[in-house]
């Protein structure tokens, strides 16, 4: 996962390994590194802090924030909708560092595979992969951290997934923070499970191993065409302001359809499936296997149809 604090990500389309630059790992290390700061943790992690920093992102003064941040992380822009000011150049054109948080791709920015038995990635993110949720399953967390019961937090619904896929798709500050459906198919039931919101970058999971299932979450439960069922979970995260649910979860998806999005703050969506259903892509579970997340675009190949 990391060397010390470096996070190593393999990317797909460059064929190589990438450490990653992180937004504000001053503060995750000294929140979840420092005595101190796990002193404060539950302040840190509470959803009064997570709401009100999410809320000052709001405000016409956080778009002065928008052109440094695109300069820092190196963000081509360009694949990018403009912001409410259409007149104004991209990198000025949002009213908020909200506004500009949720940007949306142009159209022909990223396309969904066309497949039936390939699955498409859900969110542009780092995933990990697993061919089996197993109690012995310690990547990216250790122990029965991720067994589907408690991810699910509803022990009858949670049976469907138990022994079967697993990914995870990790979104950072400075990715597209949409995430959408994987396949066609209609929503069987949708929830809430409370909880905190700790940082779900893997540096506080390295001091922190319980993170996914003390996190607040919106789990859904989709019944799709080509994969069976599914568990599609939103995970809060420390300044995460909200999960914005943008479908209309009443009437049926197709492939590719937008979700929902994060309001500010990297936040991370798993996908439980059922025992022999499907399986993540090779690369996937090899760089899984090694530790480390794999960096895959929106729509692209993420798992495919047993």
């Amino acid at each position: 996962m990391s060397q010390g604090f470096e996070i190593q990500v393999f990317n797909r389309y460059r064929n190589k390994m990438e450490i990653e630059k992180v937004y504000g790992d001053g503060m995750v290390k000294f929140a979840y590194g420092n005595p101190i700061g796990r002193l404060l943790g539950p302040v840190i992690a509470s959803k009064m802090l997570s709401r009100l920093y999410g809320k000052s992102q709001d405000s016409l003064k956080s778009a002065k924030k928008v052109a440094p941040f695109l300069k820092n992380f190196n963000i081509a822009i360009d694949q990018y909708q403009k912001g409410s000011f259409k007149e104004n150049p991209i990198e000025t054109s949002y009213h908020s560092f909200n506004e500009f948080f949720i940007r949306k791709f142009q159209e022909g920015q990223r396309t969904f595979t066309t497949n039936d038995d390939e699955m498409g990635a859900f969110a542009e993110a780092r995933y990990f992969g697993h061919a089996s949720m197993s109690d012995d399953l310690n990547v990216p967390v250790k122990g029965s951290m991720l067994r589907a019961v408690e991810l699910i937090g509803d022990n009858e619904l949670a049976k469907d997934f138990i022994g079967g896929p697993l990914m995870i798709a990790r979104l950072c500050p400075v990715d597209y923070h949409r995430y959408h459906y994987p396949d066609s198919g209609k929503t069987l039931k949708a929830f809430t499970v409370p909880g905190d919101l700790h940082s779900v970058n893997p540096l506080a999971l390295k001091f922190r191993q319980d993170i996914f299932i003390k996190n607040e979450r919106r789990v859904s439960i989709l019944d799709t065409e080509h994969f069976g069922k599914l568990a599609y979970i939103e995970v809060g995260a420390t300044c995460v302001g909200k999960i914005v649910q943008s479908f209309d979860e009443s009437g049926p998806f197709k492939k590719g359809d937008e979700k929902g999005y994060f309001l500010f703050g990297g936040s991370t969506v798993v996908l439980c499936g059922e025992k022999g259903k499907w399986a993540p892509s090779e690369d996937i579970l090899k760089n899984t296997k090694a530790g480390i997340e794999t960096y895959i675009h929106l729509g692209d190949v993420v798992a495919q149809a047993s």
